[in-house]
Order: structure tokens, then sequence, then C-alpha cells
């Protein structure tokens, strides 16, 4: 007797939910969106080991003459390269026959959902590493001495202002919109106050229907669309140390949705305060799994906390020894155009989304279903003069 089952109509399954990852591939894209393909076959450029992108210079203006019995000196142009490194990225996830029989929600569209967005976080991190990595930096101070109650440290139109005069100086391509060309500024929320507390933004909703809208854009200010986004990068506890300072580590591993943590010492920790958790990031470094969480009270050496995990807990897990401390945060704000990164990916293995590979059985008695991405590509910032990186302060921590 022919049965239908999930086994024999998967092809029909996966049809049916890969709208799921693809919007939540779409929905997670932050600092891709400063990052144009490379002008070339992506299915010849991913087969080396690296990607060569030349530049050729402009001529130098001429003070030659023509004469009448000399000819021209030729000139001659200049060119040099720059290396794009592909690299694998991948992640899946695996449940048992049990779940799919007795869970209540639809756990299939969910997944791919998930693994949607799982891939989108985990590749902007490549371009976000790019896109903070540059050397044009405006700044206060330097990053170590950022000071939350320094008014001087904060964002404001100030900072706007001198990232528009470099980017025009510069000659870095804009977005264009029917109001002109722009370009965007990526930043997270926490430094959103301080510009606001100086200068008005032309809200979003002024101009939606007339051009293109960045995700998180939420207005405009002078030359820039302002893209504003919890998910944009912050240098937690990188800033100045405070004057009651907190600088201990956690006592045990803390799990990802923990609401409480345990530190080895509780000096000068109270209730009100931001802790940050992870290894403070100076040069160039970055850790993804750095967050900021809200002391909500604190009884000897538990920490009862209040997190940006989807219970209110932690985010990610963290290892036993991991810093914690009360520092001042860096937001770095990513000024840029539509071509400030330039990315390659793999035509074969799903392009810029990647592939879904499953849904597929696993075990002997096919117990399991297992679910996965995989993507292969990679970002560069090509040319220092591309991308300006202002670091602020914040007053949500003063």
């Amino acid at each position: 007797m022919a049965i239908q089952n999930t086994s024999n109509l998967s092809d029909s399954i996966r049809a049916q939910y890969l709208s799921n990852y693809v919007e939540g591939a779409l929905g997670y894209r932050l600092y891709d969106q400063i990052a144009a393909p490379v002008g070339a076959n992506m299915s010849e450029l991913k087969r080396g080991s690296n990607i060569r992108v030349p530049f050729i210079s402009k001529l130098d203006p001429s003070t030659q003459t023509l004469s009448e019995s000399a000819d021209v000196v030729p000139a001659t142009l200049v060119d040099t390269y720059a290396d794009i490194t592909p690299t694998t990225r991948a992640n899946a996830i695996q449940w048992s026959q049990l779940l799919e029989t007795q869970v209540y929600t639809n756990y299939t569209a969910k997944a791919y959902q998930a693994l949607g967005e799982n891939m989108a976080e985990s590749i902007d991190l490549l371009a976000q590493a790019e896109a903070l990595g540059g050397d044009l930096v405006i700044r206060a101070a330097a990053r170590a001495s950022l000071d939350a109650g320094t008014a001087s440290n904060r964002l404001s139109k100030s900072v706007f202002v001198k990232a528009a005069s470099w980017l025009k100086a510069l000659k870095v391509p804009s977005f264009l919109t029917p109001r002109g060309g722009k370009w965007v500024a990526i930043f997270h929320p926490w430094a959103l106050v301080d510009l606001l507390a100086d200068t008005e933004l032309v809200a979003v909703g002024e101009y939606q229907m007339s051009g293109l809208i960045l995700n998180g854009e939420l207005g405009e200010l002078l030359d820039f669309k302002i893209v504003c986004d919890p998910r944009a990068k912050v240098f937690w506890g990188a800033g100045a140390d405070n004057t009651s300072n907190v600088a201990t580590t956690l006592a045990t591993a803390a799990s990802r949705l923990d609401k409480t943590i345990t530190v080895a010492a509780d000096t000068n920790i109270a209730a009100g305060q931001c802790l940050k958790i992870g290894t403070e990031e100076t040069a160039d470094t970055h850790y993804a799994t750095n967050e900021m969480v809200y002391v909500a009270s604190i009884s000897s050496t538990t920490v009862t906390i209040i997190g940006e995990g989807e219970n209110g807990g932690l985010r990610y897990s963290h290892d036993s020894g991991a810093a914690v401390r009360n520092a001042d945060s860096a937001v770095p704000i990513v000024f840029g155009g539509s071509e400030s990164l330039a990315k390659v990916y793999d035509t074969e293995l799903g392009g810029e989304y990647g592939e879904v590979v499953g849904p597929k059985k696993d075990g002997i008695l096919d117990q399991w279903t297992t679910l996965g991405w995989k993507w292969r590509g990679g970002y560069d910032l090509i040319s220092e003069n591309r991308v300006i990186r202002a670091e602020v302060a914040s007053s949500m921590e003063a």
C-alpha cells in the first residue's frame, strides 16, 4: 500500500517553507547593504582561493601645450589590486520524530525562518568586520577613553558634517535616490538618544514612497540615510572605566536564556547598572557574542539580570572566567555608500542566500530530521577611502 509521507513529499515541504528561509535571510541584512558584488562572473570567481580585484588610476591633469615642433609626452596609467578571500559558513539543526508528532506549533516553518535569520546574521558578521576595520576614524578620544558623561564624546550633528565632508572629498559612491545621492550611517540605538537631543531627523514616513528604503532605515540627516538597528555593533565596555569600577569574571559558565549569572566578586555591582559580558574589544578585535545586561538585583555573587534573550535572559552562552565589567561602551557609526564593500558568493551554493540542505531523515530508523544551510563567499574593504567610522560614547550609560 502506498502511503503519502514527509519522505516522498520532501520537495513539496521544501518549496512550501523556502519562503520562510528567504524572509529570515532578507530581514537580517545590515552591513551587507553597503556591499556591491564584484562585477564579474561569480561562477568563475569562486573557484580560486583568492579573488583579485584590480584598480587602474586616473590620469594626472595635463599641463602640456601642443607644440608645432615636438610631440606630446605620453602619460601612463598605474594599476594595483586588492584580494578577497572567500570562506565557507554553515549551520544545521536536528529534531526528533517524536517532536514532529507531539509539537503543537508549526515547527518546520519556524525552523526554516530561524535558519534564514541565522544564515543572514552569520554572513552579515563578515560584512560587519570589514565595515568596522577601516583606518579612517572620527572620534573625540581614543576608544578606551570615550566617556559617557562627557558631551563632546557623544553622537551629534557635527559628526555627520565631518563624515559628509570626508565622503565628498574622497568621492565615495552614494545611493541614488529621487532626492539625490545619499550615503548611509549605520549604528545602534544606544547612540540615537544623543543624536536626537542635538538635532532633528527627517522621518522615513515623510519620503518612504519616493525611493529606496534600507533595512533599519528610520530617517535622514543631511546627506545620510539613518539606519539605526539593535543588530548594529557596539563595543560593549570598551570605553572609559567608571569611578565605581566593576572588573570581575563569571565564576561559573552561563547559558543562553539564563536569567542569573554568578560572578567571582560583587564589588561595586548594584541594581540598575549595565554590565558587559565578554572580552574587551580593542583595536580591530571583534567578538560576536559580547553582550550587555541590566542588573535587576544582586544577592552576594548571584546577579539577576535582564538581557536580550528571547525570555529576557542571556542572548549568548559564556564560559567560566568571561570578563564582567561596567565600563562605558563605544558605539561605532559606519558611514558609507552603495559600493563601500565588495562581495563575492558561490552561485552553485545558493548565491547570496546560501543553500538549504534538507529536510532529510537521519538515523538507522529515520528517527531524526536534519535541516541546515551552507554558504561560500567573502567581503572586503578593498579601498580604505570607501568607509568612514566614527566612535562615540552614549549618555545611556551616563
